[in-house]
């Protein structure tokens, strides 16, 4: 018997789309993190957001976009930012009744990309 993904798990493609849309409106929501997404096609920022989490959930489709690196350089993300985000992740997921445990291996998933999207500060670049 196959094991199911977590995709399959949290219900797939209808699932993904309605945290993806939740997610958004918690995260344009934020005075903090509105101006980030200030200028962005919104609706394809959430096609990829949408393909990105479906191929961390190990879905059927494969994230095509730029690199979390070059999508997220010059936008001067900070780890407070990126936690910020997590957090809207995190609450997101969960008011759409997702399992705390499928949240944690979700978190597990994404939370090793901080590096790739948070900008060094200039006292860790004038270090390096």
């Amino acid at each position: 018997m196959a094991m199911s993904t977590l995709y399959e798990d949290i219900g797939g493609q209808p699932a993904v789309m309605a945290a993806v849309d939740l997610f958004y409106q918690r995260v344009l929501a934020d005075s903090t993190l509105t101006p980030f997404f200030e200028h962005i096609p919104m609706q394809r920022l959430k096609g990829h957001q949408a393909a990105f989490l479906t191929q961390a959930l190990n879905g059927p489709e494969t994230y095509k976009g730029r690199s979390m690196r070059e999508a997220h350089a010059g936008r001067g993300i900070t780890d407070a930012d990126f936690d910020r985000v997590a957090m809207h992740l995190v609450e997101t997921l969960a008011e759409l009744g997702v399992p705390a445990t499928m949240i944690d291996q979700i978190v597990g998933r994404v939370g090793p990309l901080r590096p790739e999207i948070v900008e060094p500060s200039r006292s860790e670049e004038r270090a390096a």
